[in-house]
């Protein structure tokens, strides 16, 4: 069965990478939620997509240069003003508490590739080490040089690459670097190559997949799970296509 991810939680309804988010996810039943983590200036892990907060809150600056608590001050509504009164960015480490109330997978994006972060990487797996959470995440990052790092932490851990240029056999690329999966941008990969990977034992969970057709297209061809903005529409198709199988 194809899984349901949500992005950034549930992105495409409301505000993104906050609590309402992830919990609309959990309440329409996403198998998965996806979020992206910064460190803040006292070397907290932040969840949080842009390395500055100009774009989803009502300040302006970048994240390296605000203690947790002058993040969590700001209003992180984003697009969505009107519908909610002021979410705030979390810490990783309140999302990971309040995940001891369900069974949700956490893909985990380490946002290093713009600022390289200093211990970004240990300071997230000490927290799934924590929180015991080695077999429900997955940390995932465009700089796979990160994720390298992270399977030679802790290998317990799934690693996969993020990628959005075509990339011959990426499954071989992937047993190549120990990564279980891959999240590449749909536009890079074909029907054909999801096939193959899956069959050579390499997960395939492409991003970020918001319409209906190709919902639907990814979901008969069994993809393991795929990164949507709209979960509740996503397990829509999902409902409608198993019972027609």
């Amino acid at each position: 069965m194809t899984l349901i991810f949500a992005h950034r939680g549930s992105a495409g309804t409301h505000p993104e990478n906050t609590m309402e988010a992830f919990m609309e996810a959990e309440r329409v039943g996403a198998d998965g939620i996806e979020l992206d983590v910064q460190l803040s200036k006292d070397g907290e892990v932040v969840v949080i997509h842009d390395e500055s907060i100009d774009r989803t809150t009502n300040d302006r600056g970048f994240v390296q240069d605000y203690t947790l608590k002058e993040i969590q001050s700001f209003n992180a509504s984003y697009k969505f003003k009107k519908l909610f009164k002021q979410p705030k960015i979390p810490s990783l480490r309140e999302v990971f508490d309040w995940m001891r109330g369900n069974q949700l997978i956490c893909n985990v994006e380490l946002k290093n590739g713009v600022i390289p972060y200093p211990q970004l990487e240990e300071r997230v797996i000490a927290l799934v080490e924590e929180f015991e959470y080695e077999e429900r995440v997955i940390l995932s990052s465009f700089n796979h040089y990160s994720i390298v790092h992270c399977y030679r932490i802790n290998p317990k851990i799934e690693i996969a690459p993020l990628y959005s240029n075509g990339l011959f056999m990426p499954w071989v690329y992937a047993g190549s670097i120990h990564a279980r999966a891959i999240h590449p941008n749909i536009k890079v990969i074909t029907d054909h190559m999801i096939v193959d990977a899956q069959n050579a034992g390499v997960a395939v969970r492409p991003y970020t997949i918001n319409a209906k057709p190709l919902m639907e297209r990814l979901i008969k061809i069994d993809c393991a799970a795929i990164i949507t903005d709209y979960p509740e529409k996503a397990i829509k198709v999902r409902n409608v296509i198993r019972k027609r199988d």
